[in-house]
């Protein structure tokens, strides 16, 4: 059975002007979701890529340090898809001495990012429910403070917001009226916890374009909606640890993500936006499993190499797993996380450069800093500024 739109217009005010605003009727479609052929298969794929993930991820050596990476990768990810400037090093460097090499407000809104990340997976681990209530806390960290921080962080909007154009009459889309938003917002609530017998990957991606069309926040909305598919899967049980994020594959296919969202509100195809919601989990997945292989084999090859230099290893490894923990340290700062004394960890350190393991990257006397040059790297790829 064809479906048509998959919600109503109705007249809002913004900017000085009436529009029509949409809006989405509640979960789940009808006619529901067709899980035959071609769907069916994607599913199938996803929910393997999955699981291989997660069965890498219970035998990653130092599955902490790897995730403390990953999480920031992410967060630089989704954060220039709105359109920060900010790489991986800039935010490493802003978290070491608060001194970025892009605008301020670039990096803090990545900084936000991972705090409202680390606070909902805190929640959720805690036994909180996946709640409106919940999604508001989320954003009120994500708005804390830089850009954005202004547009009542933490609370749904109180007035009409619109999707590209200067203004609601030329928008691209125009999302809900305010006064709909807390209704159409514990709709969706009441479909992630209602008895559909939906697979949870098909349900993620069905609620991610509910959220991402009520746009109930003035901003954000985006790195929101991005974040609820992975909180969805650990809930879920799908994953253990937060390791699949959509983000880079949604940067690379920007166009077709957008002209998707527009044709599940115009023609209620959800089937074609699902293959693709789908086909980007399984990518996802493998890449991070990719990722994390050659993250493993890079830091057992620097330990061969190091034990191989004598009585100076067992220092030098210690400098080692300080850099595996954050890729980006001082002397001091390696003291202190390591407990070896300056001239030790500067001598561990040395010997990492001459191998060509790390790199200076101040050409500073004072106030050095290295970089492990091939773990950022591999963690880099894809987050290279546009």
């Amino acid at each position: 059975m064809k479906r048509s739109e998959t919600g109503h217009y109705e007249v809002s005010t913004g900017g000085g002007e009436s529009v029509q605003a949409f809006v989405p009727y509640p979960l789940p479609p009808s006619p529901p979701v067709t899980m035959e052929g071609t769907l069916q298969r994607d599913l199938e794929n996803a929910v393997l890529a999955l699981g291989r993930l997660d069965g890498v991820s219970s035998h990653l050596p130092d599955k902490e340090l790897f995730l403390y990476s990953y999480v920031r990768k992410e967060a630089v990810l989704s954060s220039q898809i709105e359109g920060t400037q900010s790489s991986l090093s800039d935010l490493l460097l802003f978290e070491h001495s608060d001194e970025p090499g892009v605008p301020v407000d670039d990096v803090i809104e990545v900084v936000n990012y991972v705090a409202a990340l680390e606070h909902g997976l805190s929640r959720l681990r805690d036994g909180f429910p996946l709640s409106n209530r919940l999604i508001r806390e989320i954003h009120a960290v994500l708005l804390r403070r830089g850009r954005g921080s202004e547009k009542s962080s933490g609370e749904f909007r109180r007035s009409q917001n619109w999707i590209g154009g200067s203004r609601p009459g030329n928008a691209v889309f125009v999302p809900p009226p305010h006064t709909k938003v807390v209704g159409c917002m514990s709709d969706l609530e009441r479909f992630l916890h209602s008895e559909n017998n939906l697979p949870v990957l098909i349900l993620a991606g069905l609620a991610h374009v509910q959220f991402e069309t009520i746009h109930p926040f003035l901003d954000g909305n985006g790195r929101v909606g991005r974040l609820l598919i992975t909180f969805l899967l650990c809930e879920a049980g799908i994953l253990q640890e937060p390791l699949l994020y959509l983000s880079l594959y949604l940067k690379q296919n920007r166009s077709e993500y957008y002209e998707l969202l527009n044709m599940v509100r115009k023609r209620g195809d959800w089937e074609t936006w699902l293959s693709f919601f789908l086909e980007g989990i399984r990518a996802t997945a493998e890449e991070a499993v990719s990722t994390a292989q050659q993250l493993s084999a890079c830091f057992l090859e620097d330990k061969v190499r190091i034990e191989a230099t004598g009585r100076r290893a067992g220092s030098t490894l210690r400098v080692l797993e300080a850099l595996k923990a954050k890729p980006l340290r001082s002397i001091p700062d390696v003291c202190e996380s390591t407990g070896l004394s300056f001239p030790t960890a500067s001598s561990g350190m040395q010997i990492l450069q001459k191998m060509g393991i790390v790199r200076e990257i101040t050409g500073k006397k004072r106030g050095k800093l290295y970089m492990h040059g091939k773990y950022l790297k591999l963690l880099s790829e894809g987050t290279e500024v546009d």
